[in-house]
């Protein structure tokens, strides 16, 4: 079911590996876990996509494409992940994260205000707190998909196996 979920609404591999844009790639391109659905590649792609969210930078996608070419998790997924913050709510998060930042460092809140902006006293507790959000994020969902996926393959398991000890019996078993 869960990858019946993503297969859904994930582009065919083929047309990934076809397109014109992306033969720069070459050979690496082919690699069966940037487009295949397994525990190793969608849980690779929710933590490089989750960490890449953070990032306070208008390049989050391609850091995210870059980062699940070269570790080997599943390339759309964690491209799609970097939409957790969106136009929408990326002011909210980072809010939250500048926040983290500030009391991690022990900081007092800084007034807004251009000097602040370009002395860095609003940089470094912001930044501070996306590496932290980031890293929180990323093994969260990283450690969250695991399990999920084993609790999911477990469940199908023992729903096929009671399903098997409910079949009637062969009667002409007993017979050979």
């Amino acid at each position: 079911m869960l990858k019946e979920f993503f297969r859904k609404y994930m582009p065919h591999p083929d047309v990934i590996r076809q397109h014109k844009s992306l033969q720069f790639l070459g050979a690496r391109l082919h690699d069966p876990n940037l487009l295949h659905l397994n525990r190793r590649s969608v849980s690779l792609a929710f933590a490089i996509g989750l960490f890449c969210a953070w990032i306070p930078t208008p390049m989050q996608m391609a850091f995210a494409a870059t980062g699940a070419f070269y570790f080997r998790g599943h390339l759309p997924i964690a491209v799609g992940l970097v939409w957790l913050t969106n136009p929408i709510t990326m002011p909210p998060l980072f809010y939250f994260s500048y926040r983290v930042g500030l009391s991690v460092l022990n900081m007092p809140t800084a007034e807004f205000s251009l000097d602040a902006v370009l002395s860095g006293s609003l940089w470094m507790p912001f930044l501070t707190g996306c590496l932290i959000m980031g890293v929180i994020c990323s093994t969260a969902g990283y450690f969250g998909i695991q399990g999920f996926w084993i609790y999911h393959t477990k469940r199908k398991w023992l729903h096929r196996q009671a399903k098997r000890s409910r079949k009637p019996a062969n009667p002409f078993r007993a017979m050979y």
